[in-house]
Parts: C-alpha cells; structure tokens; sequence
C-alpha cells in the first residue's frame, strides 16, 4: 500500500512539473500572441536554444543558475534576430518565419557535435549526465520543513488569488451582454452576474481541490526527499512560475502592457500617439522567448537526457492549445489551461484503454482528435477561452 502511495506520490510530482514547465512555456506564448497581437507558430525554438544553452554550459563547470539565465539570454537575442527582420512585415511573416527557424534550430542540432564537456558528440546521440538542479541535497529536517514552507506559501497566494477571483464573479456584468446596458433589463444583468458567479464557483472548486491534491503531493516528496529526486526540481518549477507570473501580472497591468494591448487591437492608434510599435513588439518577443528558454532549461532538467526530437513542432501547439482553452491576453487563464491540458492528458492515458478497444498507437491519435473537438466545441461555446474577455478580444462587437 505505502509503495502504491509513493508511485502516486512521484507520479502527482511528474505532474506538477510538466504543468508548472508548459505553464511557463505558454506564459511567453500568452505575452506575445494573447497580449500584443505576434502569431508565433515556432515558439519552441526558443526553448530548444535555452534547453542546449543551459545544458551545455553546465557541462562546461558553469553554475547553473547562472546557464539558465544565460540560455534565457539566448533565446531572447534569438527573438531579437527574429523581430528586426520581420516584425515591419505583416504579422503572417513573423508566423512563417518562426516556424522555420524552429524546424531550422532542431535540424541542426541534429546534425551538428556539440561541446559536451570533454569532447564533442554528434546531436543525434542526445545530450546526457549533465548537472541537474538539488540532485545531489540530503535535507536535513529543518530544510525540509523550510522548503515545505515555501510550498505552503505558495499554495496559499493560488488559494487567495482563487478567492478573489471567485468573489470578483459577483459584482461583475456578463461579458456577452448587449454594450448598450441601457437596453437591457435589470433581471438580464442579475441573472448574467448569478450565472457567472455560479460559473466561477464550480471552477473554482474543482481547481482547489486540484490544487489541494497536488500540494499533498508535494509535500510528501519534499519530506521524504531521499525517495523523490524530483522533489527539489518540483519546488524549483513551481517557484519559478510564481515569480514569472508575478512580475507579468505587474508588467500588463503598467502603460507598458497597456500599449501591448493597444498594439494588439490597432497598432495604428498607439502609432498615432507617438508610440514606437516596432520597439514595444520587439521587446515582447524577447521577453516572451526568454521566458520560453527559462522554460526550456526546466523541462532540460526535468528529461535529464535531451534529444532534438524532444522539441517537435507538437510543443508548440501545445502551448497554443494552452492558451486558446484558458484565454488569450489571462496569465491566470493560462496556468488554468496548462491544468486543464495535463489533467485531461492524465485522465485519457488511464482511462481511454478501459473504454476504447484500440491499441496504444491509435489511442495515441485518438486522444489528439478529441483535443481537436473539445478546441472546435470550445470555439462555438466561448471562443475567448475559459478565462478571457471576449469584449477585450473584439472590441465589444
């Protein structure tokens, strides 16, 4: 029974993991095309340049916080290649391109040797036994309790940030309601308010018992950390995509992230206010490939052996797939639809051969095909996403 929990336990903390790593991956997605308008259709190019930019550097003796950040480094300078040849074209340039460069950076790392310590190695072999983060700490208890402690602390602020999005429902006017509110009936807006605190409610239950599950989790791993050597890297992923989402949150919210939305809408009018829209698009494909490099370093660590068919074009539908079902132009809406994705990843892969008769390749198909649906049904029901504001999204037409 104890060994049962414990593959439960590790299992919960792979998910964790892959969740809070595509979360922050989806974030840069989110920056670019959800609050400035960029269709990026290569944005796993960025996380391949921070992925091998890490691992190699810490194969080299550099410490790695300090590769990660320079592997964030280089995915940003690779946005900056990227915008100034295309960010003054039409925005289809900048998804064709991307793309390219995606398949570009894969194809040549495949058929490249790469520094690997104390030789070369030729890319298709893979890249392997490079340092990963805390793998070699022995806690003591007092460490453990502390870094249980910081999981608690960040469990608290989702449970607070949870709340108050839950009560926000209750004084807020249905967002597919008619703009001239004048023409609207008191019981329409009453109904719209209850119907969308209902909404919120269900969510937000279901998320905090999602939450509670995962944080139960978590806090085995990290007590019985000498069993879990993805504790550490658990505590590490979620720690980094609070402060990522933190500092966002802050960034949208300023006239920075205003005038991103402004581009996003009609890159004319901030143009006509003086506005360097050239300058701010750019800055937001480099912070959003930075974040995907940081990303990129995680799921590095996370695989402890990288391929370059670990970074397929499907990583980067993914995370549009991502931001589509929480809400494009939400930080929040994403983290919910990176949830979403892995529950609805984890729940298909046990479930589905129970209920299918197919073999493990076409169950494989299969569950793509339903995410296809869902995404087509999503579009009819809420086109915005789960957590986006469609008034936001077409100028309340």
């Amino acid at each position: 029974m104890f060994q049962d929990l414990s593959g439960w336990v590790g299992y919960l903390v792979f998910l964790t993991i892959s969740t809070a790593i595509f979360a922050l991956f989806s974030l840069g997605l989110n920056l670019q095309w959800g609050f400035t308008g960029l269709i990026n259709f290569g944005h796993v190019a960025f996380m391949t340049v921070g992925a091998y930019t890490t691992v190699l550097l810490s194969l080299q003796g550099v410490p790695l916080i300090v590769a990660a950040f320079v592997g964030g480094a280089v995915a940003a300078l690779l946005g900056l290649l990227i915008g100034l040849s295309t960010l003054r074209l039409r925005t289809d340039y900048l998804a064709i391109v991307t793309i390219g460069v995606s398949e570009l950076i894969r194809l040549v790392v495949n058929n490249q040797d790469l520094p690997t310590g104390s030789g070369f190695t030729p890319g298709a072999f893979g890249v392997q036994s490079y340092p990963l983060p805390l793998s070699n700490l022995e806690p003591n208890l007092i460490v453990r309790l502390g870094m249980i402690g910081l999981l608690t602390l960040i469990t608290g602020v989702s449970y607070w940030q949870l709340g108050r999005w839950i009560s926000k429902g209750r004084g807020v006017r249905g967002v597919d309601a008619p703009a001239d509110s004048r023409k609207v009936g008191r019981g329409f807006k009453e109904k719209s308010s209850v119907s969308r605190f209902l909404s919120r409610l269900i969510i937000g239950v279901a998320a905090a018992l999602l939450i509670l599950v995962l944080y139960a989790a978590g806090v085995m791993a990290l007590y019985d950390y000498a069993n879990h050597e993805k504790a550490g890297l658990m505590l590490l992923s979620v720690l980094v995509l609070a402060l990522v989402l933190w500092r966002l949150e802050v960034l949208v919210r300023s006239p920075w992230g205003r005038v991103l939305k402004a581009i996003r809408e009609d890159e004319e009018v901030p143009r006509a206010l003086g506005k360097n829209v050239f300058w701010y698009k750019l800055q937001s494909l480099m912070l959003g490939g930075a974040i995907a490099g940081i990303a990129g370093a995680l799921y590095a660590w996370q695989l402890t052996t990288i391929y370059p068919d670990n970074f397929q074009p499907q990583i980067t539908f993914d995370a549009w797939i991502i931001v589509i079902v929480g809400g494009a132009g939400n930080n929040f809406g994403t983290i919910l639809g990176a949830v979403i994705f892995f529950a609805y990843d984890a729940v298909t892969r046990f479930l589905l051969p129970a209920i299918v008769p197919l073999d493990e390749a076409r169950l494989g198909a299969f569950r793509i095909m339903v995410i296809g649906l869902i995404l087509m049904l999503l579009m009819i029901w809420r086109p915005q996403g789960i957590l986006g504001k469609k008034q936001e999204l077409t100028l309340g037409k």
